[in-house]
C-alpha cells in the first residue's frame, strides 16, 4: 500500500489524502446518525436559528463541508484516472463539490419545512360538518361526542347543542361555535 502511495504524484496524493479523511469523517457522521446519536454529541458546529420560520437555508455547515470534500475528492480521483488535465480536474471536482453542498443544503431546508407543531387549533373546526358519535343533550344539558375532520385528521371531540331535542348517534351536524374551554357548539344539519 505504501509503495503504491509513494509512486503517486503530489497532485494525486493531495486528492487521495483529502478523499480519505473526508470519507472517513462522512462515514462516522453517517453511522452515528443511523444509531441515533445527536449531531450535537459529536461536536457539530452547525448554527441553529431558533425562530418561528425554522432554520432557513444553511449552505456552510459541517455536514455540507464534509459532503463537499468527499465528492470533491472522489470526482477529482475519477478525473485523474480518466486522464484529464490538472486544471480540468480541479474545476470539475470543485463544481461537483459545490453541487453536493447545494443539494444537501436544499434537502435539509425542505425537510425542515415538513415539520408541524401538532397542536390542534379548535377554531379550525368552525363551520365544519361532522357526525354525532355519542348523544348530545338538548339545550346544553349533556355533553356528547362528535366525529369531525380537523386539520386533516378525523377526531372525536366533546360537543354541546342549543337544539330543543337530543342529537342522537349518526346525526349530521355543523359546528357553529367553540367555547373558551374547547367544547364545540353544534347544530343539526337539515
Amino acid at each position: 500500500m505504501m509503495e503504491w502511495f509513494q509512486e503517486l504524484s503530489s497532485f494525486q496524493k493531495t486528492y487521495w489524502i483529502v478523499t480519505g479523511i473526508s470519507t472517513l469523517i462522512f462515514l462516522i457522521i453517517l453511522v452515528t446518525t443511523f444509531i441515533g446519536a445527536d449531531a450535537d454529541d459529536i461536536g457539530d458546529v452547525d448554527a441553529e436559528i431558533e425562530a418561528d420560520t425554522g432554520a432557513g437555508f444553511q449552505f456552510f455547515t459541517l455536514k455540507n463541508l464534509v459532503g463537499f470534500f468527499t465528492i470533491f475528492g472522489w470526482s477529482g480521483i475519477a478525473c485523474i484516472d480518466a486522464g484529464y488535465s490538472k486544471s480540468t480536474t480541479i474545476i470539475i471536482s470543485l463544481l461537483c463539490g459545490l453541487a453536493m453542498m447545494f443539494v444537501m443544503a436544499a434537502m435539509f431546508y425542505y425537510i425542515s419545512k415538513l415539520t408541524s407543531s401538532g397542536t390542534l387549533k379548535m377554531q379550525n373546526a368552525l363551520n365544519s360538518i361532522g357526525e354525532v358519535y355519542l348523544t348530545v343533550g338538548a339545550n346544553r344539558s349533556k355533553t356528547g361526542k362528535i366525529q369531525i375532520k380537523i386539520q386533516g385528521a378525523l377526531r372525536e371531540l366533546e360537543a354541546l347543542t342549543d337544539a330543543n331535542e337530543d342529537l342522537k348517534q349518526g346525526t349530521i351536524i355543523k359546528v357553529i361555535e367553540v367555547t373558551n374551554n374547547g367544547i364545540l357548539i353544534i347544530e343539526p344539519q337539515k
